[in-house]
């Protein structure tokens, strides 16, 4: 029989909210799972237009969820470029490469979540110090098993960006 693990409700408001910014995205960090009793970890995203969002990857442990609260969102699932529209839903399951970025000429609002959680606001950070310039895409690399960010290389994903202009 599984556990249930417990957890205090957990209410984050948006004018106390830490927030991570780059040149072309604000995260609004919302729960991590030392929050959650490790069942969920979730942020926003707001993407500027055209900002890329992440590079292809997988988790081996986690579930993505991506919501899209406003604008378009531009992913790859697999070998398969897709666009999300607002309101648009999309679940990505452990091992399954995977990679967004703004649509082009659009910018977009996306709600994350992480099942199970795994402390991943450091990682969030780590990105945003790196898109800042002040650090190396090399401490990313470094961290893939700690964060479960595990980076592939996708010529569909390389060709989409290539298009992009």
């Amino acid at each position: 029989m599984n556990e249930i693990a417990t957890f205090a409700p957990l209410l984050t408001r948006a004018a106390t909210a830490e927030t991570t910014a780059d040149p072309s995205s604000v995260m609004t960090l919302l729960a991590d799972s030392d929050t959650t009793g490790g069942q969920l970890t979730s942020y926003r995203s707001s993407f500027a237009k055209g900002a890329v969002g992440a590079p292809a990857h997988f988790h081996t442990k986690a579930s993505e969820m991506f919501f899209v609260l406003g604008g378009s969102l531009q992913v790859l699932v697999g070998e398969e470029l897709t666009v999300l529209e607002e309101g648009d839903f999309l679940l990505v399951p452990p091992h399954t490469p995977h990679a967004f970025a703004a649509a082009p000429g659009a910018e977009a609002d996306v709600l994350f979540a992480f099942t199970p959680g795994m402390a991943r606001f450091d990682y969030l950070r780590l990105l945003g110090r790196v898109m800042r310039g002040e650090a190396s895409f090399e401490e990313i690399k470094a961290s893939s098993e700690q964060y479960d960010n595990h980076y592939v290389d996708s010529p569909v994903w390389q060709q989409a960006l290539a298009e992009r202009g």
